[in-house]
């Protein structure tokens, strides 16, 4: 259900920021995974499964295919929550709230994935096919954060200008 904020009714915020984690997870996968072929969701030195042997590749494939398995899923989940709140009359955000959640997503998305996987866990880096990642991991948790903040900035001035409109 949506928030009441001000006594205005507030449009749900949970779709767009899950289809910003999905997308998010799939321009991840599509571009650095498959297009620029940096990196498996395996090939980081404890990842175990190097880039550069048919068995590795094999391994990889297989986990990116189960990555992107769960980046359809978040998608998915999405759209059923944006189809439910539409049914229930309460889907009708600006166009802003929706961007800006979406965003909010994707760089959530890059903030996990890139603290956990990247430094935690150390299952891949950025670039792996270079002998100092940490640069490029760096980079991509600063773009993260910057999606979150820009996300969630134009997010919020689509709220403000609703409240102002209504009153």
């Amino acid at each position: 259900m949506s928030a009441v904020v001000n006594g205005h009714r507030r449009p749900p915020r949970l779709p767009g920021f899950l289809l910003g984690l999905g997308l998010g997870g799939f321009i991840d996968g599509i571009v650095l995974h498959q297009v620029l072929q940096w990196h498996h969701l395996l090939t980081g030195d404890l990842g175990g499964e190097p880039a550069d042997t048919v068995a590795g590749l094999e391994a990889n494939t297989l986990a990116d295919g189960f990555f992107h398995l769960a980046t359809w899923v978040l998608v998915v989940v999405g759209m059923a929550a944006a189809i439910r709140a539409w049914q229930r009359g309460e889907f009708a955000p600006p166009w802003r709230l929706q961007i800006g959640m979406l965003l909010a997503g994707w760089g959530v998305f890059n903030l996990v994935e890139g603290l956990i996987d990247h430094q935690i866990l150390g299952l891949h880096h950025v670039r792996d096919d270079l002998g100092a990642p940490l640069g490029w991991d760096l980079g991509f948790l600063a773009f993260g954060a910057l999606l979150v903040l820009a996300g969630l900035a134009l997010a919020r001035s689509a709220e403000r200008q609703a409240i102002a409109l209504a009153r």
